[in-house]
């Protein structure tokens, strides 16, 4: 259900207060939130914790791969084409990166 227009943001609240005090309980923080007048579930707790995990461990992910290929020099086939599609990204995309490639050849 959306939130009413000019009321809190549940979300954002919860986000606040995990950022504050990374290691509270779901119970204390609907507790805590409970006290500052509004209403929320546990399960809405859960889900936001989930998604800043989530979010962290792309961040990680993605590190572990870009310095996987700046090391792999051994002809990593999957590290090329990590690369490849980094590169493409940075082009604009794929078609862009063909129309490059087929420019330099000539």
């Amino acid at each position: 259900m959306a939130r009413k227009k000019g009321g809190p943001n549940k979300s954002q609240a919860i986000r606040d207060l995990l950022k504050q005090k990374p290691d509270i309980a779901v119970k204390d923080v609907v507790a805590t939130l409970a006290d500052k007048g509004m209403k929320i579930t546990p399960n809405l707790v859960y889900f936001i914790k989930g998604k800043m995990k989530a979010g962290k461990q792309r961040r990680k992910r993605v590190v572990r791969a870009a310095r996987a290929a700046t090391t792999s020099g051994n002809g990593d086939p999957v590290a090329l084409i990590r690369d490849v599609r980094v590169l493409a990204e940075r082009t604009g995309g794929i078609e862009k990166l063909r129309q490059l490639v087929e420019a330099l050849a000539q």
